[in-house]
């Protein structure tokens, strides 16, 4: 046994069952030791970004790590941005990272570079196997170190020679750290802020975004009048009909603050206290209210969903849950606009849905347009570094191929990892793209005058402006192998989108909006 079977042997028994690839010739012992092991199931992506992408929401879905395969430094460098949003997602990702053989370093080869900084910028595990017998062991302990709570990227650096060195050696599963429990005086203390009479908000994110956390928190801010609140961008939010629908704090801070206004008390629980994305001239980049005192129930590490719930055992034990009722907007018609193609998603949205949400600015209105829908997931752009939507579908179509998948696409962010498309195409995934095509960095339109630095000048306009020529997305996808129409109406949107749901495999939607800057 070679370290490359040794080590994709381990991580299968490890529970590691997909690997997103993108290999060079370093990596090739490991590609040919996928046919030794034929339970992993190896995806290829033409583009590192979606490599690491689609392991990030494979994971978020999966609630397992998958692993990549990077080729060198300059393959990690390529994929850093989504890896950053799996960092900030605490998202369970293994990264493999081949890397020269050992003895060939000393030569400075052109592709010669400092994988562990590069690695060690994501705050995540890092380690080099030197010999090929201790493959397997790093291998066992780098899937481990990815699931400890509350997850985070490993990195496994491999060089070529202990990839194809003989003595290579499986090793058992290593069970991750779990979280931590919340310890009983932290649950009181809070308790008494909620009954305190002053006004209080409650900010949840992490783990609190599925079901339970979300019960548990409605049910305190009923019995207490808190304000209860989900974290900008939650990894995955478990949404629709049955569930609470609780207000996500905004994304600009003028938003947040206003949300925030007048409480006296912050709680945060499986977050922390929200800041400003940027700073802006003249403006705090601390969003908690002056005068406010921030509480924690729970850190990103701990247990936030007993915690939540042993909260509400003391100040909510009679009180039930407020429901979203069931509900649906009407189907609307004439030309699409920013305002009604979310109507169409919220009236069509099937059951057990998955969104991956990168609408940007024309999204603003989705979340109240989809609340009563069927019971859906939406994963989110954690990290903010766009072009993470493609990819993310592709991973969570994979995790979870009975559900329909839906990406909501701004058009620039795609264009950063649209090569996803031939990966959804290669692996008949039922992912249906819905391009909200509006001919511009409209987000950046809006930060331009938020900054203060205004201009009309044309320098500036051209800059953000994605016309001349217009992209057309539906050939682009077609040309990717994935079938591909263009809406220009409600109308259209409507009768494209249901036919792209009732057929199995990947469809793009080249939606046709007008910027809202």
């Amino acid at each position: 046994m070679n370290g490359a079977q040794s080590l994709i042997r381990t991580l299968v028994d490890a529970g590691v069952e997909v690997c997103f690839s993108n290999p060079g010739t370093s990596e090739m012992h490991f590609v040919a030791a996928l046919d030794s092991v034929p339970e992993m199931r190896g995806v290829l992506g033409l583009f590192e970004g979606v490599v690491t992408g689609a392991a990030d929401g494979y994971a978020r879905i999966a609630e397992k790590p998958a692993a990549t395969l990077l080729h060198l430094g300059p393959g990690l460098g390529n994929g850093l941005a989504n890896l950053h949003n799996a960092r900030r997602a605490h998202t369970p990702v293994v990264n493999v990272v081949g890397d020269h053989a050992t003895y060939h370093k000393q030569y400075d080869a052109p592709l010669e570079s400092d994988i562990d900084a590069l690695a060690g910028s994501l705050e995540g595990w890092v380690r080099r196997s030197s010999h090929t017998k201790d493959v397997g062991a790093d291998a066992a302990a780098a899937v481990a170190a990815s699931q400890d709570a509350p997850g985070r990227v490993a990195t496994l650096i491999l060089p070529a020679d202990a990839s194809w060195g003989e003595g290579g050696e499986t090793c058992a599963p290593i069970p991750p750290r779990t979280p931590h429990a919340v310890d009983a005086t932290t649950v009181k203390n809070i308790a008494e802020v909620l009954r305190s009479g002053e006004s209080v908000a409650l900010l949840i994110g992490g783990p609190a975004c599925r079901e339970a956390g979300l019960l548990a928190t409605s049910r305190i801010a009923a019995a207490t009048g808190a304000k209860a609140l989900i974290e900008t961008f939650p990894t995955r939010l478990e949404r629709g009909a049955g569930l609470p629908n609780i207000e996500r704090l905004g994304y600009l801070s003028e938003q947040a603050m206003y949300q925030l206004e007048g409480v006296k008390h912050l709680i945060v629980a499986g977050t922390r206290a929200p800041v400003s994305f940027f700073a802006y001239p003249g403006k705090p980049s601390v969003l908690v209210p002056e005068g406010a005192k921030v509480h924690v129930l729970a850190d990103v590490g701990q247990d936030v969903t007993t915690a939540l719930s042993d909260v509400a055992a003391i100040v909510a034990a009679d009180v039930e849950p407020v429901r979203q009722e069931a509900s649906r907007p009407a189907l609307p018609s004439g030309p699409l606009t920013a305002q009604n193609w979310v109507e169409v998603i919220g009236a069509l949205l099937p059951e057990q849905a998955i969104i991956a949400d990168e609408a940007n600015t024309s999204g603003l209105l989705l979340p109240g347009a989809t609340a009563g829908a069927p019971r859906h997931d939406v994963l989110t752009l954690t990290g903010g570094a766009i072009g993470y939507g493609m990819p993310v579908a592709t991973g969570a179509a994979i995790a979870a191929p009975s559900r329909p998948v839906i990406n909501l696409q701004s058009d620039g962010s795609a264009m950063y990892t649209i090569s996803a498309l031939w990966t959804q195409a290669r692996e008949n995934l039922d992912v249906t793209t819905v391009i909200l095509n509006n001919h511009a960095y409209a987000i950046l339109r809006m930060e331009l005058q938020r900054v203060g630095a205004a201009s009309d000048g044309p320098k500036a306009k051209e800059l953000l402006d994605l016309s001349r020529p217009d992209m057309d997305f539906a050939k682009m996808a077609e040309g990717m192998g994935v079938p591909a129409t263009r809406a220009t109406t409600a109308e259209e949107l409507a009768e494209q989108f249901s036919r792209a749901l009732a057929e199995p495999g990947p469809h793009l939607i080249d939606a046709a909006v007008a910027p809202l800057l």
